[in-house]
């Protein structure tokens, strides 16, 4: 399935949760097979037809690949369970969330819907949805119009919930003393070479030898395991202080050196690492005036998260959802 496909998961992340269970399927007929129920809570009851429904494409991905006897295939039919899995808690999270919306009058209207649709024909060309995202029918697809409507639903659903929830300037203050690289006039890059070798022994070791005068690079070549970089004598070029590339854990030990120096030896998920620090560019912070806007916002969105991802996960309680897990394949 399509991300763009996947309903209602904002700010719902880290709630899946399948229970063990239900009823064996008693009649084995294709009827009887999509009507036996996957799930029931609140009233409510989603069925085989209706998740396969909802999984057509994914499933039809899978007879492709493993053909029409899929369900025989052991790998085939653990993916497949897997996923199922996935797209029955969302389809559960969707119909807490409208029963929730519709308690309080807060579901999307048709107005709103078609003025979202409208800021996506601006922003994005039809084929696009049609081609990258699956929606068929272009701005047209029913399938596209439910995710919108679903989105609009939950923003307001949050906005209710958390409408309350206030930033502190102290709040403020602390998150931009403690985040001054996030606020340079440009992004801080550090220019460092590393040697990567399996054990804090071999690490310690590649530190003396430093020490006692040896070339970094012609160490790195000779022993670093980071096959990107040894060849290069270890030199990773400029990285930004927040690259997705490196663990925090590696940024951390890089950042506080000094041009020239070389770190300890410390652990990242590659191995023990000596570090040396070539070159650094940094820059001055902004004053706080200039970006406190952007801290509130983005403290006001990390506590709305939290707290709404805390009621849902009430709500989700008190559905009381009876999950049929033999019933899903």
């Amino acid at each position: 399935m399509k991300n763009i496909k996947k309903i209602i998961t904002v700010a719902l992340i880290g709630l899946f949760s399948v229970g063990a269970a239900g009823c064996n399927m008693i009649e084995k007929t294709d009827e009887a097979i999509k009507k036996s129920p996957v799930a029931k809570f609140n009233n409510e009851t989603i069925t085989r037809g209706q998740l396969d429904e909802k999984m057509a494409d994914y499933i039809a991905e899978i007879k492709k690949q493993y053909g029409e006897n899929y369900v025989n295939n052991a790998e085939a039919k653990e993916t497949l369970l897997s996923q199922k899995k996935q797209v029955l808690e969302q389809m559960i999270n969707e119909k807490i969330i409208y029963k929730k919306a519709s308690e309080k009058n807060l579901t999307a209207t048709d107005e709103e819907i078609s003025k979202k649709i409208d800021e996506f024909k601006k922003d994005m060309d039809e084929e696009i949805l049609k081609n990258l995202y699956g929606f068929k029918e272009g701005y047209n697809d029913p399938e596209f119009k439910e995710y919108i409507k679903s989105n609009i639903t939950l923003e307001k659903l949050i906005n209710e919930e958390t409408k309350d929830l206030k930033v502190e300037d102290k709040e403020i203050q602390d998150y931009y003393n403690s985040n001054q690289n996030k606020f340079t006039e440009k992004p801080n890059r550090y220019n460092v070479a590393r040697i990567v070798v399996n054990t804090e022994d071999e690490a310690k070791k590649v530190k003396e030898r430093i020490e006692k005068g040896e070339d970094f690079a012609k160490i790195a070549k000779e022993v670093s395991i980071d096959t990107s970089s040894k060849d290069k004598g270890g030199d990773l070029g400029f990285l930004e202080y927040n690259d997705t590339n490196y663990g925090s854990n590696f940024m951390i030990n890089v950042m506080g050196l000094k041009e020239g120096a070389i770190s300890n030896p410390f652990q990242d998920t590659t191995g023990w690492n000596v570090v040396k620090m070539i070159k650094k560019e940094e820059y001055p912070v902004k004053k706080l005036e200039t970006v406190k806007d952007e801290i509130k916002k983005t403290l006001l969105e990390q506590k709305k998260s939290q707290k709404f991802n805390e009621i849902f996960s009430k709500w989700k309680e008190e559905a009381k959802v009876k999950y049929y897990e033999k019933n899903l394949i």
